[in-house]
């Protein structure tokens, strides 16, 4: 694995890094919460130092890409100057001087190709290297935005992990309990009085109608009597 691909994978593993996991393992979650952040200030520190190599490298690829294009030109140059004053010389009738700068212009033309070689070959490492560091940068700003939101959110996470540590502490105590629920007694002594209760209007129904059946024997008693008296004095008259 090359150094810029090292690089890259540890800027995206520490820009994805589960806060709230680490934080699950902490016993003291402000201690915690401290202590990642100083670690991941660390390594954000870390991870600026390596993306400023890799983007000063890039700037050295580009610096002799730059160099190689101009000294191609220059080559060019100087093979087209050597040519015209090697056919000057021939049209004059010097034709030693000629062939003399006729050579000349075929090694200036053989340094440019040199150069427009090299130059044709960094352009991709050039464009593979720009695209690295494009994704060095956008990871390191994530980081950057996480220690952000972290630091934001630490009272916030602190108070939550407390919260969910004596909810937990809560749970583990009732778990160590008796599994009898002492609730139970309490329905089952609930129950009893009801049916005692239940007795009770029962009691209470048939005493009312035991007295609704006296009150309307002395309702046919009354009756009878008023129509007795009635007879009598029918025949009475």
């Amino acid at each position: 694995m090359s150094g810029k691909q090292t690089i890259l994978g540890r800027t995206v593993q520490l820009a994805r890094a589960n806060i709230n996991a680490l934080i699950d393992q902490a016993e003291d979650p402000q201690k915690m919460i401290d202590q990642l952040i100083r670690d991941y200030t660390a390594n954000i520190s870390e991870a600026e130092q390596a993306v400023a190599t890799t983007i000063g490298n890039l700037r050295l690829l580009e610096q002799d890409h730059a160099e190689d294009v101009t000294a191609a030109a220059e080559w060019g140059g100087k093979a087209l100057a050597a040519s015209r004053k090697g056919d000057e010389l021939r049209t004059a009738g010097d034709t030693v001087k000629a062939d003399q700068f006729d050579q000349l212009a075929r090694v200036a033309l053989e340094r440019q190709l040199q150069h427009e070689r090299e130059a044709k070959d960094a352009e991709p490492m050039i464009a593979s290297q720009t695209e690295v560091v494009a994704k060095l940068r956008a990871n390191l700003d994530a980081m950057k935005q996480k220690l952000h939101d972290l630091k934001a959110k630490r009272d916030s996470l602190v108070a939550r992990a407390r919260t969910a540590q004596a909810q937990n502490r809560m749970l583990d105590a009732v778990k160590s309990m008796d599994v009898t629920d002492p609730t139970s007694e309490l329905g089952r002594f609930e129950d009893k009085i009801r049916r005692e209760e239940a007795r009770a209007l029962g009691k209470a129904e048939l005493a009312a109608s035991s007295l609704d059946a006296q009150f309307e024997s002395l309702d046919d008693l009354a009756t009878a009597s008023e129509v007795d008296a009635r007879l009598a004095a029918l025949k009475a008259a």
